[in-house]
């Protein structure tokens, strides 16, 4: 499979990417992201951006020493946490000419047609969507056991027909055991089925900040594995891998973990 030649690309940043264990923001790692993904756009990449990070940089705004339980104050927190990611992404975006956009998403999309007519649009105008889930009146998309983007991120790329899914993360793939238990775990780079060892192998949320883990990268993988999407999972710590990744060095490293459910040539 030639990556080089995948044109529109979902990308997928997580809050341990974005933002510190504090929940303030890493602002090394969003210049360089923001900056790769301005220069991997002109290269004529169309790029949809699936940001976490709301919920944590309220936390950090506001002060709390962590993530809430209650939905009320999630609400809350992803309201404050939505408008200085946005602000931030279209600062960063903008030194470069990048023109962005806010979509926010609820689980429950009814007109499926028209989100992918919008994202059309945005993309034909050369626009990169920064898509969220709108978590402070989707009230379901808040619990912990249900909520997270992973999942957002692999629906947006089946909406829109991505010729590609990646999801970075702060871990370089899937491991074939635990490494922080076996020293010796290896990365698997290639996954074609998703059977009972990948799922036992998944893990819980893995911050105390996002919603997310590998757990539900398994279920993102699932839907755009079903719609025919290649996923790959790599480290958002390192996001110059983007630039291996599409000049087709990356697949087949111990950098990532492609799901892909056709053989790979």
């Amino acid at each position: 499979m030639d990556i080089s030649e995948k044109k529109r690309i979902v990308i997928k940043v997580g809050t341990s990417t974005i933002a510190h264990k504090t929940g303030n923001l890493n602002i090394r790692t969003m210049r360089r992201i923001t900056r790769i993904l301005s220069d991997i756009k002109n290269s004529g990449k169309e790029i949809v951006l699936v940001s976490s990070g709301a919920v944590g940089l309220g936390i950090g705004l506001l002060g709390l020493k962590e993530r809430p339980t209650d939905i009320p104050t999630k609400q809350a927190l992803a309201s404050v946490g939505q408008c200085e990611l946005m602000s931030i992404y279209d600062d960063m975006f903008g030194k470069y000419s990048v023109i962005v956009s806010q979509v926010l998403l609820t689980r429950n999309i009814e007109e499926l047609k028209h989100v992918e007519n919008a994202f059309n649009k945005l993309l034909e105008f050369g626009v990169v969507p920064i898509v969220n889930e709108n978590d402070t009146v989707a009230i379901d998309e808040l619990i912990p056991s249900y909520g997270e983007n992973d999942t957002l991120a692999a629906i947006v790329a089946e909406i829109i027909k991505a010729d590609l899914l990646v999801i970075m993360s702060d871990v370089d793939g899937i491991y074939d055991s635990d490494p922080h238990i076996n020293p010796d775990a290896k990365i698997i780079q290639f996954v074609q089925n998703i059977d009972e060892h990948i799922e036992k192998i998944a893990g819980g949320a893995s911050t105390s900040l996002g919603s997310g883990g590998m757990a539900t990268k398994i279920n993102a993988a699932k839907i755009a594995m079903k719609a025919n999407i290649p996923m790959l999972i790599m480290n958002g710590d390192n996001p110059e891998n983007l630039y291996d990744l599409f000049d087709g060095k990356l697949i087949g490293t111990d950098k990532c973990t492609l799901f892909y459910n056709k053989p790979i040539l």
